[in-house]
């Protein structure tokens, strides 16, 4: 059961604007059922322009996992319905991310799969390693290494760095530019 929790600033909050948000907010749950909290949050400001007079800030929490949508709007209704449709295309693409990190079991749409699995079931569920490949890896340059990568196809590439004598792992980011990651031991 979810927790809505509504606030106003610069307005009282009437009880139809509660209903409204409740019935509206409340059918998120349809979409990802774990929802434990919601928090709104309603502001009317004095603008120029009418179409920005009232801005809904919306936060839910769903397992620790946190989404947020803001929208702004003439009036409270449509500002709600705005920022409920911003919330659902989140929550829509979360589940996409969890049914691709589960490799087709998507935990979103079937939480009790989570629950009733034991450890050695749940063990099974996850992907298996089903090929070790070994390679020797070579002190090389971040620029060497980068280089071998993009030759050779792949999206990370480890290596030696020179410089400290440990290993590193290059990978290209979403934005087209690359990552380094120098371990350090605890």
């Amino acid at each position: 059961m979810m927790e809505l929790q509504i606030f106003g600033k610069n307005m009282e909050v009437t009880p139809a604007i509660e209903n409204y948000v409740q019935r509206k907010i409340g059918k998120l749950t349809r979409y990802l059922n774990n929802i434990a909290e919601a928090k709104v949050e309603i502001y009317e400001e004095r603008t120029k322009s009418p179409q920005h007079r009232f801005t809904v800030q919306v936060t839910l929490n769903s397992k620790g996992v946190l989404m947020r949508g803001e929208e702004r709007s003439e009036n409270v209704n449509m500002a709600v319905d705005a920022v409920a449709e911003v919330l659902a295309r989140q929550i829509e693409r979360y589940k996409g991310k969890l049914y691709e990190k589960g490799r087709g079991v998507s935990l979103a749409r079937h939480p009790e799969v989570s629950k009733d699995v034991t450890a050695n079931e749940e063990a099974a569920d996850w992907p298996k390693v089903v090929r070790v490949k070994r390679f020797a890896v070579k002190p090389m340059s971040v620029a060497e290494a980068a280089e071998q990568m993009e030759l050779l196809g792949h999206s990370f590439f480890l290596f030696t760095n020179p410089e400290s004598g440990a290993l590193s792992l290059l990978y290209r980011r979403n934005d087209g530019n690359y990552g380094l990651i120098e371990p350090e031991l605890a």
